[in-house]
């Protein structure tokens, strides 16, 4: 069957370009243009998830000015030259634009005002109203869409969510797995690519657009979310067969691309957005150095939750098949860091946009990032403007697990991951060395203060080198340790920090980490932001920790690396007293990960279960780890044994003590009196260099 249909392409396209041939056009003029086209300058490509339009202010009447307004209009003057525009395509088959292929969405999500039907009604959509309005303004304008957003995996019968499908009430056959049988890696409603039911509807989606929309190009966009084949979901690898299967797709899309485009007079490009490395990408099924090779492909995008490669290896790759890149800085979901270092800051930003621009890319790629009046938006694009402002690098701006949507993932792993959520070891006496990408010059950085900080568990100042050379002794600040550096000493991309541990002092009574409730925990403690309806703060000696509401995101932790040795006993204990609902203290060794839930009827620990009366008074509550054994203890007493059972998977590699109330679908308060933590390890927690300039 896909034979017939390569061939039927074939003749279409055979049929297409004979036609305009004799009317003027060369397949080598489409060509040249295509190319002239894909290395068009953009400084800045914008995402857009279209949420403007199904979250649109409740009390704002429906005009296109208002809707371009909240996020595309403000663009004007900025470094933006192109907008990637997703009509939401999440979960497959939904849009907001005007589609007979898919299904328009247009119902409220969690009771906000959705404006798609109203648009349509108005004779636009959300998509061409964004074309247009590009079109008008020079700015150039993609349709992206998400090959396989599994946002609905929140889904379940007793509790809809709204942006699962019909298509896939009506087709479980289509999806990658069921509620009743959940793959490992990726939720169980994407849809299988392994079924040419699903290729097809793929290809009719874009299809659609290419035909309808004046877009300049399509956006095939793979990160969102990386789960294709069920042979991977399930722990295996993609075979041949799965990696010409969406090879193929690739090939009728490109057919199809410039078919319209022949059509129109004008080519229509596409993008992907993919894994930073060949090798995990064919694991996952996409078989990206391929698609390039074959001419399929004219603008390359990489990244999302994680990063695989410095920045080199991507843009090597597409300036070898003389395709454009453009690394994607997705906004960071790393919790548990500490002021006054934040990776969502604007000099944050700032250090990793030039880095991209250190690393030879054609540009810059922002997803998740809506601030469409930020002033990032009038530097990122801008290499000479970034060399002069100050910045704040980060050894890892996102730390999401490789092995999150692949067994075994992070073999494929080749920048450090350094964040609070995942610290160093550091053995007294011994030496870790830490990569650092910079993307300053030495010329440019004479004018800067440079500092570099780290932040410990230990509470001596570790030894430092910086490219084989030594740092003077640090200054404690803030809960940092502060060295300063030359400009001399750095060195454009890859810097080697060195970092020997110092001797480790005892805790109080015996206890490595102690800390009372009579204030909240500071660095190197991180927490979650408390939002509205998340809350902390002390009340008579204890910190109260409430969780109020049942949103996505409600809930709030505070975590310590402990940098627990899976082999030696770590032990936490807790002094806490249950107010209501649910709380819970999770615990982790960098391997395993598991919770200790406290309600007022009693604990659970994965099966087991202890019942008393948590809301009576402060019970102390000791949590003892050691390979794969776990034990509760109550008051002193023994009440919960698990040999064995300390074995689910810990995501990202963590390896902390987190407490605190609830999760997103439920609520809880607690008070805390106190923590105490032994076999706790030196480590470093967070890798931050400055540069502040005049």
């Amino acid at each position: 069957m896909t034979g017939m249909n390569n061939l039927l392409h074939l003749a279409m396209l055979t049929t297409v370009v004979l036609g305009l041939a004799a009317e003027g056009w060369s397949q080598d003029n489409f060509a040249q243009q295509r190319r002239e086209l894909a290395h068009r300058k953009r400084r800045i490509i914008l995402n857009n998830d279209g949420n403007e339009v199904i979250y649109y202010p409740k009390d704002l009447p429906v005009t296109v000015e208002n809707v371009l307004a909240q996020r595309t209009s403000p663009l004007l003057g900025s470094q933006v030259d192109t907008i990637f525009y997703c009509p939401i395509s999440s979960g497959f088959s939904y849009f907001t634009h005007n589609t007979k292929a898919g299904t328009v969405l247009d119902h409220p999500i969690f009771g906000s005002r959705n404006i798609a039907r109203e648009l349509i009604d108005m004779g636009t959509d959300a998509l061409k109203m964004i074309v247009d309005y590009g079109h008008a303004n020079n700015i150039e304008v993609f349709f992206s869409m998400r090959m396989n957003d599994t946002h609905d995996g929140a889904h379940s019968p007793d509790k809809p969510y709204p942006l699962f499908p019909p298509l896939k009430a009506r087709h479980p056959e289509y999806l990658i797995g069921s509620l009743e049988n959940k793959p490992k890696y990726g939720q169980w409603s994407a849809v299988d690519y392994g079924r040419p039911e699903v290729r097809d509807l793929a290809f009719k989606y874009l299809e659609e657009v290419c035909q309808n929309y004046d877009v300049d190009g399509i956006e095939l966009d793979f990160w969102r979310h990386l789960c294709y084949f069920k042979s991977v979901a399930y722990g295996g690898t993609a075979s041949q067969a799965e990696l010409d299967m969406m090879t193929d797709l690739l090939r009728r899309v490109r057919t199809m691309a410039d078919a319209e485009g022949r059509k129109r007079g004008r080519p229509i490009l596409i993008a992907v957005r993919v894994p930073d490395s060949v090798e995990y990408s064919r694991a996952v099924g996409l078989d990206i150095e391929r698609w390039l090779k074959e001419g399929l492909v004219d603008v390359l995008v990489g990244t999302c939750y994680f990063q695989l490669h410095p920045w080199e290896y991507l843009v090597q790759l597409g300036h070898k098949y003389d395709v454009p890149v453009y690394p994607c800085l997705s906004e960071s979901r790393v919790r548990a860091e500490g002021p006054p270092y934040r990776r969502q800051s604007q000099e944050s930003y700032r250090a990793r946009a030039a880095r991209i621009w250190q690393s030879g890319a054609d540009g810059v790629y922002t997803f998740n990032f809506f601030a469409a009046k930020s002033p990032l938006l009038r530097e990122m694009g801008d290499p000479s403007e970034l060399a002069k402002l100050d910045k704040t690098y980060f050894a890892t701006v996102r730390n999401y697990s490789a092995n999150m949507s692949l067994a075994d993932g992070k073999r494929f792993q080749n920048v450090p991951v350094l964040t609070p959520d995942e610290p160093l070891t550091l053995p007294a006496g011994k030496t870790v060395t830490v990569p650092l990408m910079l993307g300053e010059t030495t010329e440019a950085a004479v004018m800067a203060d440079i500092r570099l900080n780290l932040l410990t568990t230990g509470s001596k100042a570790p030894q430092v080198r910086l490219n084989g050379q030594d740092l003077a002794a640090p200054k404690a600040v803030a809960g940092w340790w502060q060295y300063q550096v030359a400009a001399k000493m750095i060195r454009p991309g890859r810097n080697e920090v060195e970092i020997t541990g110092a001797d480790p002092q005892a805790g109080e009574d015996d206890w490595d980490v102690t800390w009372t409730g009579d204030k909240k925990p500071a660095l190197p403690w991180g927490s979650d932001k408390p939002g509205a309806r998340t809350l902390a703060e002390v009340r008579e000696g204890a910190l109260l920790v409430a969780d109020r509401g049942t949103q996505v995101g409600d809930y709030l932790y505070y975590t310590y690396a402990w940098n627990a040795e899976p082999e030696r006993e770590t032990v936490a204990e807790l002094e806490a007293k249950v107010v209501s609902g649910l709380s819970s203290v999770m615990f982790s060794n960098g391997i395993a990960l598991e919770r200790l839930y406290l309600k007022p009827d009693g604990l659970s620990l994965g099966a087991l279960k202890y019942a008393m009366d948590t809301t009576d008074a402060f019970h102390t509550y000791r949590i003892a780890i050691r390979g794969q054994d776990m034990k509760v203890f109550v008051d002193d007493k023994l009440v919960l044994d698990a040999p064995g059972k300390f074995v689910t998977e810990s995501p990202a590699g963590r390896n902390a003590l987190q407490f605190g109330a609830a999760n997103s679908y439920d609520v809880g308060e607690a008070l805390w009196r106190a923590v105490r933590m032994r076999g706790v390890q030196n480590g470093v927690a967070d890798l931050v260099m400055t540069f502040d300039y005049p």
